[in-house]
């Protein structure tokens, strides 16, 4: 994904979600998936998806058991 794709998915994310400390970070050797983050808090892997003509986004976000028990 290009710097300019991952602003605007960022863009998205903030505005869809009412949250202006998500950040959408390119990964290390991986152009095809970047790493969302809500402040310093690693919370999910975004993947892009070209196989079509037209590309889409997944968000993809593993909630943990211990997690759910701390609300």
């Amino acid at each position: 994904m290009t710097k300019s794709e991952l602003a605007k998915v960022e863009s998205y994310l903030r505005r869809t979600f009412a949250n202006h400390a998500i950040t959408v970070r390119a990964r290390p050797k991986k152009d095809d998936s970047a790493e969302v983050y809500i402040g310093d808090e690693f919370i999910g892997v975004l993947f892009l998806d070209d196989e079509d003509e037209d590309r889409s986004y997944q968000f993809q976000m593993a909630i943990l058991d211990t997690d759910l028990e701390e609300g």
